[in-house]
């Protein structure tokens, strides 16, 4: 029986491997960190109830994100030398609200991201490093800087992945003493 159930098991990988995949979002999540089909992707209008898990971004696993987001929203956005797209998990509270929980993991798609110091450069129009300061969080060197004004409240922090591609996370208050868990969880598939 076990020898039947293996062989069984095997045919079924073999068959789910042999086919290429869809084109579409299934095949954008899988595609890799700023592969250009993830530019054609876009965001729906509707919010994600409940909000998406670990592969909400293409490209990356979120491995720990907090409990209490009621919804997602995926975004993209486009600029003159930088791409960006990323996903945003949130409580109902009101954003001015300080217990509003909320953490957004983008990923920054930009030639001239080579080392940390770039990002106090990063051509975007929303979580920009003026005025950031490098730290180590998680094993990680980053730039890191308090939230304001279109960011809210928390602590936005940024790496340099790997060459052209930015990984930063918005942490709103209530989530930045969980940042070592949660930066220490965002990895690239």
């Amino acid at each position: 029986m076990k020898k039947i159930a293996f062989s069984v098991l095997v045919g079924i990988t073999l068959v789910a491997t042999s086919f290429p995949a869809q084109v579409g979002t299934a095949s954008a999540s899988a595609a890799g960190l700023c592969h250009p089909s993830l530019k054609q992707v876009k965001a729906d209008d509707e919010s994600d109830r409940p909000a998406k898990r670990a592969d909400a971004v293409p490209g990356l696993v979120v491995k720990y994100i907090p409990k209490g987001f009621i919804y997602g929203d995926a975004n993209t956005q486009r600029f003159k030398k930088a791409w960006e797209y990323g996903y945003l998990w949130a409580d109902d509270r009101d954003d001015v609200d300080r217990k509003h929980r909320s953490l957004w993991v983008r990923v920054v798609c930009w030639s001239g991201a080579k080392t940390l110091k770039d990002l106090k450069k990063l051509p975007v129009d929303i979580g920009r490093f003026t005025g950031a300061k490098a730290t180590t969080i998680a094993g990680r060197e980053v730039l890191t800087r308090e939230g304001d004004g279109a960011l809210g409240h928390g602590r936005l922090v940024g790496w340099v992945e790997k060459s052209g591609v930015v990984v930063t996370v918005m942490a709103s208050k209530p989530l930045v003493k969980q940042l070592d868990k949660i930066v220490g969880g965002v990895t690239a598939r």
